[in-house]
């Protein structure tokens, strides 16, 4: 009896797909569901509050004043976030914003420095402070949890020996750091036109960068986003920055100084953690330390320079807090460390690093600082504001935990 064996033919394959477009709409919204999330919580505590305040909330000179308010937790918040991804953590700059802040202000009125010069040697002393705190952390190899502990405890000390009193009487353009508009230049209707213009270049510039990286992606035959999901982006940014350009455009003064000075700061951040080797270096220590130092990543000079850095960041918020109070006080900067946190883990920061976002923390921080102004025009108690945004910072914690197991 003889056996026959018959060689099936090899199934034909299909062809792999030559759209690299990423899936279905849906499936991406759940793979980024807590970015997009604190977007909609965002839009729901502010369509809250314009109720609950007859529309004050939305009122133009509200939004400039949340704007100049909560401009140092823009600033903050930046350097936090590369801290936080690369897995660590500064409690300090609270403190580092106090002492910088009363050296401005001595600078000034006791040493007769042009505020411009002083500025400048402020943020060079912002950034000597990092270094100081980068070297222990770094090369000392002492926790930064504890090094900032100590520093928040140094620096505070420092501020009040600085500062033995209020030093006030700061120049006035110093002053409008943050609490001056960019100077107008004609109005179209009864809309400021520096700030059209502002709002449409922000826009063109944006919609240019998405469609040039998504063409970048393209060509590299790597995933992009669904087609869906990138033109309602877009159209959720135009609805979004002619939104605020209106009303800054309707307000009293048009674009806040210090919005230009943070829009900068944003731009130059997210270029840097998103297209340099040094952000890049960033996430990989974050998201795996071990792999990242076998791979040959300098990870003593990286956390030198994120501290560097958040020195230097800190230094710009000591003279925005400076510039915006009109003084020097040593007291300046309590609970900014705390802020400045809060608004990176509500942005969608990690609590363990390796993932984080300028611009997620930059929601992180609006959600704040919304909450700071929705609750004060309600004439709410100052200790319930710190109850909710508390409750508010643990729901975005427990999200990022449930989020990630959901994606084991």
């Amino acid at each position: 009896m003889s056996a026959t064996t018959t060689l099936e033919q090899p199934k034909a394959q299909p062809e792999p797909s030559k759209s690299n477009d990423g899936g279905s709409l849906k499936a991406y919204l759940g793979q980024n569901i807590q970015q997009y999330g604190m977007i909609a919580v965002l839009l729901l505590i502010i369509a809250a509050f314009q109720w609950s305040t007859d529309g004050l909330m939305l009122n133009p000179d509200n939004i400039a004043a949340l704007i100049q308010q909560n401009a140092y937790v823009f600033v903050l918040t930046i350097g936090m976030v590369m801290v936080i991804v690369a897995g660590h953590i500064d409690l300090s700059v609270g403190s580092v914003v106090a002492f910088v802040g009363g050296i401005c202000a001595v600078m000034i009125t006791d040493f007769e420095l042009s505020w411009p010069v002083a500025v400048a040697i402020s943020i060079v002393i912002g950034g000597l402070v990092g270094c100081w705190q980068g070297f222990w952390v770094a090369y000392a190899g002492i926790p930064a949890f504890i090094v900032t502990l100590g520093g928040m405890l140094l620096f505070r000390g420092l501020a009040i020996v600085v500062l033995e009193q209020t030093i006030a009487g700061l120049p006035s353009g110093f002053n409008d750091i943050s609490n001056g508009s960019l100077p107008a230049a004609g109005y179209v209707g009864n809309l400021d036109a520096v700030t059209l213009f502002i709002g449409v270049f922000a826009f063109a510039g944006l919609t240019i960068a998405q469609i040039r990286a998504r063409r970048e992606l393209t060509k590299l035959d790597l995933r992009t986003e669904p087609f869906a999901a990138f033109a309602g982006k877009l159209v959720l940014s135009a609805l979004a920055i002619g939104a605020i350009t209106y009303l800054l455009a309707s307000s009293a003064g048009g674009t806040p100084i210090v919005l230009v000075i943070v829009g900068v700061l944003v731009l130059i951040y997210t270029f840097l953690m998103n297209n340099t080797i040094f952000g890049r270096h960033i996430y990989a220590m974050g998201g795996n330390l071990p792999a990242a130092m076998l791979s040959g990543v300098k990870t003593k000079r990286v956390n030198f320079l994120i501290f560097v850095n958040m020195g230097l960041l800190a230094g710009v918020a000591a003279v925005i807090t400076t510039s915006r109070a009109g003084a020097g006080i040593a007291a300046a900067g309590t609970n900014y460390e705390l802020d400045a946190i809060a608004a990176a883990f509500i942005g969608g920061t990690s609590v363990n690093g390796g993932i984080g976002k300028i611009t997620g923390a930059i929601t992180g921080a609006l959600i704040m600082g919304v909450l700071n102004m929705g609750l004060s025009i309600m004439g709410t108690d100052p200790a319930y504001q710190q109850v909710i945004k508390g409750l508010v910072l643990i729901a975005a914690v427990a999200l990022d935990i449930l989020n990630k197991r959901r994606g084991k």
